[in-house]
């Protein structure tokens, strides 16, 4: 049986025609907004590819129906958003086989928010665009393998560095105030920076 993927907020509609042009899957396009679904469409309908991937307006998952998809991918989102997104539609996820996340942020709380949810992460990787590294996450129902993680990456020291600058952005403007530099979160800040430091020097 052919695959159905959900690409969730699909924007412009790029990744969609990659998966049905690559994958040879069924993909059904969504996005909250009007605009992104009017771009979608319009790109789609140019690739020739309006009779196998459909593009629906609607919020998350709730445009989807139980049993439609197996596959759902979700890109472009923070990782707090796509567990929301997820969480919202349990009975859309319960035909669904695989996730293929890529979290812009707090990709941690998506990575706890998962096996809670009895979802196996299976794979990690890094893949970057426009000299941005970006984090992927796959997870399945079931799994009896060893999870594929992203250590082996060539990225993966250019990818500490990137998140290791973001983070001392982030510090430099509270230590500007003291309200702010005597915070947990700032403290906290702090230790993932020196960890990312020992995790950048392993590398070098």
């Amino acid at each position: 049986m052919k695959s159905c993927v959900a690409d969730i907020g699909a924007d412009h509609g790029y990744l969609a025609i990659e998966l049905a042009t690559k994958k040879f899957c069924k993909v059904i396009a969504t996005d909250k907004n009007s605009k992104p679904v009017e771009a979608a469409r319009k790109n789609i309908c140019a690739a020739g590819m309006e009779k196998i991937i459909e593009v629906r307006q609607g919020d998350g998952l709730k445009v989807l129906q139980a049993g439609e998809v197996d596959t759902i991918c979700i890109a472009g989102m923070g990782g707090a958003l796509i567990a929301k997104i997820l969480e919202e539609s349990p009975e859309i996820l319960e035909s669904v086989r695989k996730l293929i996340l890529q979290p812009m942020n707090a990709a941690e709380e998506l990575r706890k928010f998962l096996p809670e949810n009895n979802w196996y992460i299976t794979g990690e990787e890094l893949a970057e665009e426009g000299g941005i590294i970006y984090e992927i996450i796959c997870a399945e129902k079931k799994f009896t393998g060893k999870p594929t993680g992203k250590e082996s990456s060539p990225l993966l020291k250019k990818f500490y560095l990137q998140k290791e600058k973001k983070l001392l952005r982030v510090i430099d403007e509270m230590q500007k105030s003291s309200a702010a530099s005597s915070t947990e979160k700032f403290f906290r800040l702090k230790e993932e920076v020196a960890d990312l430091e020992k995790k950048i020097n392993s590398h070098s």
